[in-house]
């Protein structure tokens, strides 16, 4: 069967690669991915897939038994508010890109499709695949487990794949994720500092939000420095300091938004908390107020150890041992991402997994990261990907049944 596979998805790589340039060429971001999903929602029909919604510009379909759902399959479509520059011939001009190579995840499930429509009598339970919006603001996959994602479904088994480009890796080589966290929760936050404003030869009449907004991007970083321990990882980052309008003014409010990111939730909670202390402190210091306000957040991806094992065999069916690794291959210090993933709301209700593929060698010009306006990804990648969503989902319906 494994062959048989990697013939199949070799067979249709011109037609993923049709599906993934004209989803990069129409990029959307968020929630608002009409374009997108019609598109989706046409191909899954014509490979003779049953849609349906779920959510806000979710989709699901069910291959197999829709009466034993047993794994789910994910990918997400949404692009990032980024001016490409890269040198495609396929270049978007919708102003934003997929800079993080959700149009590949797309399409190597739209292929992954097609090929458990031609297998699906050799599936022993139903496969969910998820078609998701508004990962980049983590917010999609948390949206369609609240309008019943896995309502009346035994899922046993989830699995994410993601494209990563520029790394030394050889191309088309798979890395399991390994049993334990995978990627840090994060939380995007925003500060509002109210001051005084006024002439600014007279700033004894006013109190400067700025100079209440320089010196809380300044305290902050003694969370890190001094409040946690070696081994409490976390990072808090301001990207974003708004205030003023003219130099000869006092400026009246100031606006600071960054993230925070941490392996453990009890180290998350407890940064949070320091964040709104630290912030109402320093603002009170220099006479004004300070308001910390959390918007889109998601809790640590978790990896399951056991289902972590039966993927990383299952692939190492299809390809070399050297071509399919895990984290743990890395030493502890690289086995885990920095970003952060919503995929995660996924792994705290159903046993998962996040594989990464890696879709151009640094060596090969392959250099810029994900979220660069010049990042490209190998597209020769997309049949290997669809082959390692197919296997599993092939195989794990077996052991799930």
């Amino acid at each position: 069967m494994k062959d048989m596979i990697l013939l199949d998805a070799k067979g249709i790589e011109d037609e993923i690669i049709e599906y993934r340039r004209h989803l990069h060429e129409n990029a959307e971001v968020g929630f608002e991915l009409e374009k997108t999903v019609g598109f989706v929602k046409e191909k899954l029909k014509e490979f003779g897939c049953d849609v349906e919604p779920c959510g806000k510009n979710g989709l699901v379909t069910v291959i197999g038994d829709k009466n034993n759902v047993t794994v789910l399959l994910r990918a997400d479509m949404d692009a990032l508010p980024v001016k490409e520059e890269s040198d495609v011939e396929f270049l978007c001009n919708t102003g934003n890109m997929h800079a993080c190579g959700h149009d590949m995840h797309t399409a190597m499930l739209l292929g992954t499709a097609r090929l458990l429509k031609k297998h699906e009598k050799e599936l022993r339970s139903g496969v969910k695949l998820m078609f998701q919006p508004a990962e980049e603001v983590l917010s999609g996959a948390k949206n369609m487990l609240e309008n019943g994602l896995l309502e009346g479904d035994k899922i046993k088994g989830a699995i994410m794949l993601h494209v990563m480009a520029g790394l030394p890796l050889k191309t088309g080589t798979v890395i399991v994720s390994s049993g334990g966290v995978g990627a840090p929760a994060a939380d995007y936050f925003t500060i509002n500092i109210q001051g005084k404003g006024c002439h600014g030869s007279t700033p004894q009449q006013g109190v400067d939000a700025i100079n209440i907004a320089s010196h809380t991007v300044i305290a902050l970083q003694e969370i890190s420095a001094r409040e946690l321990s070696l081994s409490d990882e976390a990072v808090l980052t301001i990207g974003s300091f708004k205030s003023g309008t003219a130099g000869n003014v006092i400026a009246d409010t100031a606006v600071l938004q960054g993230t925070m990111r941490a392996y453990d939730d009890n180290v998350r909670e407890y940064v949070k908390k320091r964040l709104t202390e630290i912030c109402s402190g320093v603002a009170e210091t220099f006479r004004g107020k300070s308001v910390v306000s959390f918007g889109a957040g998601c809790p640590t991806l978790v990896n399951d150890e056991s289902l972590s094992e039966m993927v990383e065999n299952n692939t190492k069916e299809l390809f070399k041992e050297n071509e399919v690794l895990n984290t743990n291959s890395f030493g502890t210090r690289t086995n885990k991402s920095g970003g952060s993933e919503d995929f995660s709301y996924i792994s705290h209700e159903v046993p998962s997994v996040m594989i990464a593929l890696a879709a151009g060698n640094s060596e090969e010009g392959y250099i810029y990261p994900q979220h660069h306006p010049k990042v490209k990804f190998d597209e020769a990648v997309l049949p290997v990907g669809c082959a390692v969503f197919t296997y599993n989902a092939i195989k794990l319906s077996e052991k799930f049944k």
